[in-house]
């Protein structure tokens, strides 16, 4: 007869109390560390000390008249600048944003005047044309994986010439006619154009515009698939696509999204001044940029926020209002904006490198 034995379960020691041994890799980072690896950390941080700066420099920045005008120049540029950085994010640029806001006032302006249309027949046409020109910015760059620095030039050079040349075909004036008294007017420049009370001070709507599509672009890249798929294809696109990221999907809607943030911009604009430059935008595509590294997104891709670049065009605001309340040449604007965007990169590198060193 055979007696099957069974083993018995080895009995362990639990370890004696006392601080747990680690090997340095999961040690959790100290708060002030986790706090500098958030983008925005470091342009808060420049906000505060230009606001500072120019409440001490320039006394009128003081009066709540003042600072609503600061608000409202860091709107026409944080509106821009959010799309531009979401874009940024997932790897690429825009370089024909600038001259594409006035493509789309001048699309709405035109198409309402000579056709004697209601504005709003306009406003909807343009917003087509600035979500083709989005959309045919991305095509091309997924298409024939050229560098978007370069599509976009090109891009940005025929917007160009097409503002000039067709405006000057159609009016026969580089500018477009006043249709502030035709149908429609009213109600379109409510919407893109008004002010409200807040204090007694009168705020422009596109400083709430400003903040309410800030806390959408937040919760869309912090909270949603779409955030993490333009992250993954900003970090590296064979990589996204790998693990089953649409990079052509995500790429293009980026380019779309820079496309509405232009028609949007070019709707205040054109309702705000009843007539449109079709010279104007050149170079605001750099303040744009500028606004969106200032507020922590890398050149590279793959990191930022939506919250940095509002403080970066609050910045920019502030410095451009700020100049003009202290009395100052304003030829100085330009100076100011080269230094603070040479420190917001060094800034950002420094943030990156004390947060990553352990």
């Amino acid at each position: 007869m055979s007696v099957t034995q069974h083993a018995e379960p080895a009995v362990e020691t639990p370890p004696a109390p006392g601080p747990r041994q680690t090997d340095g890799r999961t040690t959790e980072r100290p708060l002030i560390l986790r706090l500098l690896a958030r983008p925005e950390v470091g342009v808060f941080l420049g906000a505060a000390a230009v606001y500072v700066f120019f409440l001490v420099a320039a006394p009128p920045v003081r009066d709540g008249g003042s600072m609503a005008t600061v608000l409202y120049q860091s709107s026409t540029i944080g509106i821009m600048a959010l799309p531009v950085a979401l874009l940024m994010i997932g790897g690429e640029f825009d370089l024909s944003s600038g001259v594409a806001v006035i493509t789309s006032a001048l699309t709405a302006s035109m198409l309402a005047f000579q056709l004697s249309l209601n504005v709003w027949v306009g406003v909807f046409m343009a917003l087509i044309v600035s979500l083709a020109v989005g959309f045919l910015n991305g095509w091309l760059v997924v298409r024939t994986k050229l560098p978007s620095f370069l599509v976009t030039l090109g891009t940005f050079l025929i917007l160009q010439g097409v503002n000039l040349a067709v405006t000057k075909l159609v009016t026969g004036n580089v500018a477009t006619d006043d249709i502030s008294d035709m149908d429609g007017f009213g109600q379109a420049r409510r919407i893109f154009a008004s002010s409200f009370g807040i204090g007694g001070v009168q705020v422009k709507i596109t400083v709430f515009y400003w903040l309410v599509f800030a806390a959408l672009a937040t919760w869309v890249l912090l909270r949603t698939r779409y955030g993490n798929w333009i992250f993954a294809v900003g970090g590296s696109k064979e990589s996204a696509r790998a693990v089953g990221v649409p990079v052509t999907f995500t790429k293009i809607s980026l380019f779309m999204l820079v496309g509405l943030g232009a028609w949007f911009v070019g709707m205040h604009q054109l309702f705000t001044f009843n007539t449109v430059q079709s010279g104007e935008g050149v170079g605001q595509e750099l303040i744009y940029i500028a606004a969106a590294v200032i507020g922590g997104c890398l050149l590279t891709g793959g990191y930022g926020s939506a919250i940095g670049p509002v403080f970066g065009a609050f910045m920019f605001g502030m410095v451009n209002q700020g100049i003009v309340f202290a009395g100052w040449n304003p030829d100085w604007f330009k100076a100011f904006l080269g230094v603070m965007l040479l420190g917001a990169v060094m800034i950002n590198l420094w943030v990156r490198q004390s947060a990553t060193r352990r």
